[in-house]
C-alpha cells in the first residue's frame, strides 16, 4: 500500500494541475469591469468618469472580447485612456477598429505598448519570473502597423501622448496630460514643458509603470497616473496576489488603485504621494492564453472632489 502512495500523490497533483489549467483557460474570458472612486479633483467638482483600457492583445476572431468592449460605451465615460498593447496580430486592425468604434466617440488619449509595435512571439514562460524579463528584439519578430493604429486614434480626436504633452476637454473640464512611449522598450523620453495651469486634473499616462517614469511624473506634478503592462501578474496566487509585474514595480501594486511612492494620498503617510491606477488588462499573449486568480479587466474610475 505504501508503495502506491507516491503514485497516487502524483496522480492527484496531475489532476489538480489539469483542473487549474482548465480554469485558467476559462478565466481568460471572464471579462470584468472594475470600479474605483478616486478623490483627486478640486473641491466642488462634479464626478468625472474615466474609462481605463489596457493590454487588449486583440486578435481576429475574439468575438466575445470585441462585443464586451463595445458594450463599455454604455457607461458613457467622460474620458477614455488607452495604455497600450492593443493588438497581437498583424491582421487585427479591422477587429480592433470595430471593437473600439463606440468608445472612440468620447474624448480620449493613448500611449503605445511594446505589442503595438511588435507581435508577440513564442518564448519560455519561465522568463517572466526573472527580475527583468526583457530580451533583445529579434530581427524575425513581426512588426505591427503602429502608425495605422495611431492614425485610428488621432482621426477620432484622441490625443497621442507618446513622449508628448497634451490637453483635452472632458465633460467641459480641461484635462492636462503628459505621457511617454513604452518604457519596457526603453522608448520613453519625458517631454519638456509643464502642465496647463488652468487644468482641472493633471494626468500622467504610460504603458509600463517603471519606477523612473512614476517618479518623474510625480515630480512633474501629475495628480493621477494610469498604466498597464503588468497583466496583474496574470497567474496570481489566491490570498497572496501577483508573483511578478514584468517591470520594477513591486508586486503589491501590480493592479488596482494605489499611491506612489508611498501610501495612497487619503491614507496616513500618503501626504506626499500621488494617485496611481495599474490595469490588469483585458488580454494575454496568444501563446499563453491563460489567467489564474486575475480576471481580465477594464476599469471605470470615478474621480471626485478631494
Amino acid at each position: 500500500m505504501a508503495a502506491t502512495t507516491p503514485a497516487r500523490a502524483l496522480g492527484v497533483a496531475a489532476l489538480a494541475a489539469g483542473a487549474g489549467l482548465a480554469w485558467a483557460l476559462v478565466e481568460a474570458h471572464l471579462f470584468t469591469l472594475r470600479r474605483f472612486t478616486v478623490p483627486v479633483l478640486p473641491p466642488g467638482q462634479e464626478p468625472l468618469r474615466v474609462l481605463h483600457l489596457s493590454d487588449l492583445h486583440l486578435t481576429p476572431g475574439q468575438d466575445d472580447k470585441i462585443a464586451w468592449l463595445r458594450s463599455l460605451a454604455e457607461l458613457e465615460p467622460h474620458l477614455v485612456i488607452d495604455t497600450g498593447d492593443n493588438w497581437a496580430h498583424v491582421d487585427a486592425m479591422p477587429a480592433l477598429a470595430h471593437a473600439l468604434d463606440p468608445l472612440l466617440r468620447a474624448p480620449g488619449a493613448f500611449v503605445m505598448g511594446s505589442n503595438d509595435y511588435l507581435a508577440p512571439e513564442l518564448r519560455n514562460p519561465a522568463r517572466y519570473l526573472l527580475p527583468d524579463a526583457r530580451r533583445p528584439l529579434s530581427l524575425q519578430q513581426t512588426r505591427l502597423p503602429a502608425r495605422d493604429l495611431a492614425r485610428l486614434f488621432t482621426d477620432a480626436g484622441w490625443v497621442d501622448l507618446d513622449n508628448r504633452r497634451g490637453v483635452t476637454v472632458a465633460d467641459g473640464r480641461l484635462i492636462s496630460m503628459v505621457g511617454v512611449d513604452d518604457p519596457h522598450l526603453d522608448r520613453d523620453r519625458f517631454p519638456e514643458g509643464h502642465h496647463h495651469p488652468d487644468a482641472t486634473l493633471r494626468l500622467g499616462v504610460a504603458h509600463a509603470p517603471y519606477q523612473r517614469v512614476l517618479d518623474t511624473m510625480a515630480y512633474d506634478g501629475a495628480q493621477l497616473v494610469l498604466a498597464g503592462h503588468t497583466h496583474g501578474g496574470q497567474l496570481a496566487v489566491p490570498g497572496w496576489g501577483a508573483l511578478v509585474t514584468n517591470c520594477d514595480l513591486d508586486t503589491g501594486r501590480a493592479k488596482g488603485v494605489h499611491g506612489w511612492p508611498g501610501p495612497r494620498p487619503d491614507e496616513p503617510g500618503g501626504e506626499d504621494s500621488i494617485w496611481m491606477h495599474v490595469s490588469a488588462g483585458l488580454g494575454t499573449s496568444p501563446f499563453t492564453p491563460v489567467r489564474f486568480a486575475c480576471r481580465p479587466e477594464a476599469t471605470l474610475l470615478t474621480l471626485v472632489s478631494r
